[in-house]
């Protein structure tokens, strides 16, 4: 999780360059063209979730005119290209100096800077877009419902397989927004997350669940502050979903290798789709940085996860695809081979 037809770089970064500077006239120029495009075929348009995305006015517009290009429609846009300064606009900024920032505080560690980030400022920003608070702005809230439409699909997946007895491994399990309900479906849930502040709120929120009335499994689910790869045992199904945006390709690979060792029977993973659309989405959101947003964000070629997979002796078996407007995610159901 690919997107879009562009009719050109050029029309893709002068729609860009002027979204900053007025969007509304943008989307009025955006409703012209599509009286006089004709669709192509696309899968569904959506920027990004996890840290790159900002929520300046500037930086939203921007976001918001590259969808309505990703919408399958051809935008014309008239006037001058100015193709040359939103390129190099867009290749002033440096994607690697936040990484770099992360990670000069612990010694050059990619996944303990993941750590510090979502055990401090990372902690509150999402544990309000993974709660039920109404103090989320219109990204956080369309991030929250991308990640829940992803979660949905896994336990839909799982709607007609007794979980009783099952043994699950939820690595990166955040709030537990999977672990809690498959826990509560009868499946003994090892749950873990590389945050300490992440996996806690995921142990209360279970507890509140069965407090309020919620039938409390035989076995109960387990937490603990683990990273993925310190994840051990052996599960019947193993899930790790929205985790691999923190993490380069090389890191992902290993990963992958780990989590299938970890599989009897499935192995579920999601990761955000490496496309040239997304790729400029992801930049574009680079540009301006929250301050909350401080990890750094990857893109995954599907190919590239695939190969990993099926090195570790699984095939795909089913694929979807969640796409919003600030969250995408492609999401794999595999089993061993």
């Amino acid at each position: 999780r690919t997107l879009v037809t562009i009719d050109s770089m050029s029309a893709m970064t002068s729609c860009v360059a002027r979204a900053v500077v007025a969007p509304k006239a943008v989307a009025k120029r955006s409703d012209a063209a599509k009286k006089v495009s004709k669709p192509s075929a696309a899968l569904p348009a959506g920027a990004f979730a996890a840290a790159s995305l900002a929520a300046t006015p500037a930086a939203f517009a921007a976001t918001e005119a590259i969808s309505q290009t990703a919408d399958g429609v051809g935008v014309a846009v008239g006037g001058a290209v100015v193709a040359a300064a939103a390129g190099g606009l867009l290749m002033a900024t440096d994607p690697n100096k936040r990484r770099e920032d992360m990670m000069s505080t612990t010694g050059g560690d990619e996944a303990a800077s993941v750590r510090n980030y979502f055990d401090t400022e990372g902690f509150s920003r999402w544990k309000k877009i993974y709660g039920e608070t109404d103090e989320v702005n219109k990204v956080q809230l369309d991030i929250r419902n991308g990640h829940q439409q992803t979660v949905d699909k896994i336990l839909g997946w799982t709607a007609g397989v007794d979980m009783t007895g099952k043994t699950v491994c939820d690595a990166g399990c955040g709030t537990g927004s999977l672990a809690i309900p498959l826990a509560l479906r009868g499946a003994s849930v090892s749950a873990s997350d590389i945050s300490s502040a992440m996996v806690g709120e995921a142990e209360v929120r279970y507890n509140e669940q069965v407090k309020a009335g919620a039938k409390a499994p035989s076995v109960a689910p387990k937490f603990e502050a683990l990273g993925l790869e310190e994840c051990s045992g052996k599960y019947n199904v193993v899930t790790c979903i929205d985790v691999m945006i923190h993490y380069p390709t090389d890191r992902v690979n290993g990963m992958i290798d780990h989590l299938a060792s970890l599989s009897d029977e499935k192995l579920i993973i999601s990761f955000a789709p490496k496309t040239l659309a997304y790729t400029i989405l992801k930049r574009i959101g680079e540009l301006f940085p929250g301050p909350s947003k401080a990890t750094r964000a990857y893109l995954h070629a599907e190919e590239d996860v695939e190969a990993a997979l099926n090195a570790a002796g699984f095939k795909v078996t089913r694929r979807e695809m969640t796409a919003t407007s600030f969250y995408f995610s492609r999401l794999l159901e595999c089993e061993r081979v």
